[in-house]
C-alpha cells in the first residue's frame, strides 16, 4: 500500500483500541452473557437509544465490544435527549432546535447501528473516547480482557507494538502481515465514513441555519408575558434592527458555499482538497462573524432591565469574538498540518 514505517506505526497507535476489541471478540467467541452474537448485541445497544444502552450495560458483563457500544449509546443519545428537552423549551425557536437535534439523532442512530452490526468499534468523537476511558478504568476489567491477556502471553502477541511484531522471526508472520494490511484498509474505510458523516452533518446544519435566518429570524426577540382577565399573552419585542439585512447576504453566501463545499468533499474525498476547503470555509465563517460584530444589528434596550440589557450585549460580543478566535486557531492548525505533511511527503523514507 506504499505506507512508510512511520505512517504504519501511527495507524497502529490510532487503531490500537479497535484492534484489541476485535481480537478480544474473536478470542472470547461465545463469551457474551446475553447469548447473542456480539455484533447483534452491539446493534441492539442503539435500538432504543440510551435505554437499551443501560440495559445491555447492566446485563452484559463479559464482552467488551458490547459494553463499549452500550456506554457510547448512553453518552451519545442521553446527551442528545437532554439537549432536546432543554433547548426545546425555548419559546418559538425551540421547535427548530428540536428538529435539528432530531436530524442529528437519526443520522447517528443509523450509522452506529450499521457499524455495530458490521462488528466495528466505531467511535463518535469525544463520546467514543469517553466510553473507552470509562471501560478502561481499573474497576472495569472484564473477563474477556483477561482472556486476551492470557492469549497474548501464549502467542507472544503484543497489539501495542506492531512494529516489534513485524521484526520477530515468527512462523505466523505472513498471516499476521495479511491481517495487518486488512486492518489498515479498514482504517481508511472507517476514516472515510467518519468524514462523510461529518460533512453530512455540516450540510444539514447549514440548511437549518439557512431556513431559520431567512424565514424565522423575527422570533429572535424578547418575550414579555402580560396577563389580562386571567389569560396570559406573550408580547414579542424584536431584538434585531434593520441593519440585520445588511449582514444577511454575507451569512447566506457563507452557508451556501459551506453546503457546496461539503458536497464536493463527499464526492471527492482527497486530503489536500479537504484541508483546503476546510480552511476556505473557516475563513468565510470568520469574515461572517467579524462582519456581524461590525454591524451588530441587535437592540437589547427592549429588555426592561438596563443592567441585563448591557450584560447581554457584552456577553454576545465576547461569544462572537471567541468564535472568531476559535475558527482562526482551527484554520492555523489545519494549515500547519498541511505544511507538515507536505514536508514529510518530500522527505526520504526512514529505514529502520
Amino acid at each position: 500500500m506504499g505506507l512508510s514505517p512511520e505512517q504504519r506505526k501511527k495507524i497502529y497507535q490510532e487503531e490500537k483500541a479497535r484492534i484489541e476489541a476485535e481480537e478480544q471478540q474473536e478470542t472470547a467467541a461465545g463469551g457474551s452473557a446475553v447469548n447473542l452474537a456480539p455484533n447483534v448485541a452491539g446493534l441492539l445497544c442503539y435500538l432504543l437509544g440510551w435505554i437499551t444502552g443501560i440495559i445491555f450495560l447492566i446485563i452484559e458483563k463479559q464482552n467488551r465490544f458490547v459494553r463499549f457500544h452500550a456506554v457510547q449509546s448512553i453518552i451519545v443519545f442521553g446527551t442528545l435527549t437532554m439537549a432536546s428537552a432543554l433547548l426545546g423549551r425555548i419559546p418559538f425557536i425551540g421547535i427548530l432546535f428540536s428538529i435539528a437535534i432530531g436530524i442529528v439523532t437519526l443520522i447517528l442512530w443509523l450509522i452506529l447501528m450499521v457499524k455495530a452490526y458490521q462488528g466495528e468499534q466505531y467511535k463518535i468523537p469525544i463520546a467514543g473516547d469517553l466510553a473507552e476511558k470509562l471501560l478502561s478504568a481499573p474497576d472495569a476489567v472484564t473477563p474477556d480482557t483477561a482472556t486476551q491477556d492470557r492469549a497474548d502471553d501464549v502467542t507472544g502477541k503484543d497489539t501495542g507494538d506492531q512494529a516489534a511484531i513485524a521484526e520477530r522471526p515468527d512462523a505466523a508472520a505472513p498471516a499476521r502481515a495479511t491481517r495487518i494490511e486488512q486492518r489498515i484498509d479498514r482504517f481508511f474505510s472507517n476514516s472515510r465514513a467518519a468524514r462523510v458523516t461529518a460533512s453530512s452533518i455540516a450540510i444539514a446544519w447549514s440548511l437549518i441555519l439557512l431556513v431559520f435566518f431567512t424565514a424565522f429570524h423575527r422570533f429572535i426577540a424578547y418575550y414579555e408575558p402580560r396577563t389580562s382577565a386571567g389569560v396570559t399573552t406573550w408580547i414579542r419585542h424584536p431584538l434585531l434592527t434593520d441593519d440585520y439585512y445588511l449582514w444577511l447576504p454575507v451569512l447566506l453566501t457563507a452557508l451556501t458555499l459551506s453546503i457546496v463545499g461539503h458536497i464536493i468533499l463527499i464526492i471527492h474525498d482527497r486530503y489536500w482538497l479537504r484541508q483546503s476547503v476546510l480552511i476556505f470555509l473557516n475563513v468565510l465563517a470568520i469574515l461572517t462573524v467579524v462582519n456581524l460584530l461590525m454591524i451588530f444589528p441587535f437592540d437589547f434596550h427592549v429588555i426592561p432591565s438596563v443592567a441585563i440589557a448591557n450584560l447581554v450585549s457584552v456577553l454576545l460580543r465576547i461569544v462572537l469574538i471567541g468564535v472568531a478566535i476559535g475558527l482562526t486557531v482551527g484554520s492555523i492548525v489545519i494549515f500547519i498540518q498541511m505544511i507538515t505533511n507536505a514536508i514529510k511527503a518530500t522527505s526520504p523514507p526512514v529505514n529502520y
